[in-house]
């Protein structure tokens, strides 16, 4: 990272105007988005998705030797196709490394339609603040109409879930017996996998959420448990724990020695191999990926349907919290129930997951024949 931006350091200083209304303290326009990020230190998640946005936008000006003060708004056009197809690859795109790698990258591949929109929308917040921060005279994002902001921010059904049938099948193969002369390793990887798989869809928590989930988080009252969390926004949450979530939590328990009772035991609940350590986000996005892919090819092996393999492919750890919730929506939770525990704002944002009404339309459509 450090190299990257070393690379375009004496061209930005000399270009950099002075800015004697600015309200931040800031020499170049890395040091300014910095400021702006700050704003979001309490939030980790959503500062990993803002600095990531504003580094690709910065890294490409670099590219081409502007600066923010110069977006036009042709730019953002020429900008969003960058997203859609980062070239040259190797320059832009490559696996996940740790930042201080040279080999890392801003991009892991092409941005969707939804995350370029989600990426312009985060970008022309950032340009407000900097506008108002007196750092810039103009935000160029401004001059995107409302109507193009309003159909491509529409909201659409959640489609990034896995079908009841399929998740059965996961679950199924994730449960599959182990040989008895299995290692111990060998059954300490077997159940964790099934403490994520069942974590991620009882629970439909958000990556950050999962890794740093600890036992003590696990309270009961009144004869019922519940789970404590402090989400995105720093919103706090109390989420019922079904049966099944307390059967996992027992056998984790086991699993790691620890002797306290549910609800006093303390430490993390997914851990590293040391059955001590907390895994990270970045290692449990990875496992969770790796689980998906390797059920994949099971599935293909064993006959499955092409669609489904495809999905599994395609599948990335949020799609877990999507089938958690999509199914409940689908068992009859109520809509008030299920954002509480998706942990929305507004209902409609909840909506999105409500295909059960899809379901009987189509079976009422289906009554409407060529012939009678």
């Amino acid at each position: 990272m450090a190299a990257w931006r070393a690379e375009s350091s004496q061209w930005l200083a000399a270009r950099e105007a002075e800015r004697p209304g600015a309200l931040i303290e800031a020499n170049d326009d890395w040091e300014a988005v910095t400021c702006w990020l700050q704003e979001y230190a309490a939030s980790p998640q959503t500062l990993r998705a803002y600095r990531r946005e504003a580094e690709r936008l910065l890294l490409w000006l670099a590219e081409r030797q502007q600066v923010l003060a110069g977006l036009r708004r042709a730019d953002i056009d020429e900008f969003e196709r960058f997203l859609a197809n980062p070239m040259p690859a190797e320059h832009w795109v490559g696996p996940t490394r740790p930042r201080q790698d040279p080999r890392w990258r801003p991009f892991r591949g092409p941005l969707s339609p939804s995350s370029r929109r989600q990426s312009l929308v985060i970008l022309q917040g950032m340009m407000a603040w900097l506008v108002e921060a007196g750092w810039l005279s103009r935000n160029p994002f401004r001059l995107m109409r409302d109507k193009r902001r309003r159909l491509n921010n529409g909201q659409r059904r959640i489609e990034r879930y896995l079908e009841h049938a399929l998740w059965d099948w996961l679950w199924s193969w994730a449960s599959r017996p182990l040989p008895l002369l299995a290692t111990q390793r060998t059954r300490y990887l077997w159940f964790r996998r099934r403490l994520i798989l069942g974590f991620g869809y009882l629970l439909a928590p958000r990556i950050s959420e999962m890794s740093a989930a600890r036992f003590d988080d696990i309270v009961s009252r009144e004869g019922r448990w519940w789970w404590q969390v402090v989400g995105k926004g720093q919103k706090f949450a109390q989420i019922p724990v079904p049966p099944d979530m307390q059967e996992l939590l027992e056998e984790a328990r086991s699993l790691y020695g620890v002797t306290d009772a549910l609800g006093t035991a303390q430490g993390p609940i997914l851990r590293r191999l040391d059955g001590q350590t907390p895994l990270g986000d970045n290692q449990l996005y990875r496992m969770i990926r790796q689980t998906f892919r390797e059920a994949a090819e099971v599935l293909e092996e064993e006959g499955g349907e092409a669609r489904y393999v495809a999905q599994l492919r395609e599948a990335t750890p949020h799609w877990l919290r999507h089938t958690g919730l999509t199914h409940q929506a689908q068992a009859g939770v109520e809509l008030r129930y299920l954002a509480e525990t998706a942990r929305h704002s507004r209902l409609d944002t909840t909506a999105i997951y409500l295909h059960s009404e899809d379901e009987e339309w189509h079976r009422q459509q289906s009554l409407h024949r060529l012939t009678r």
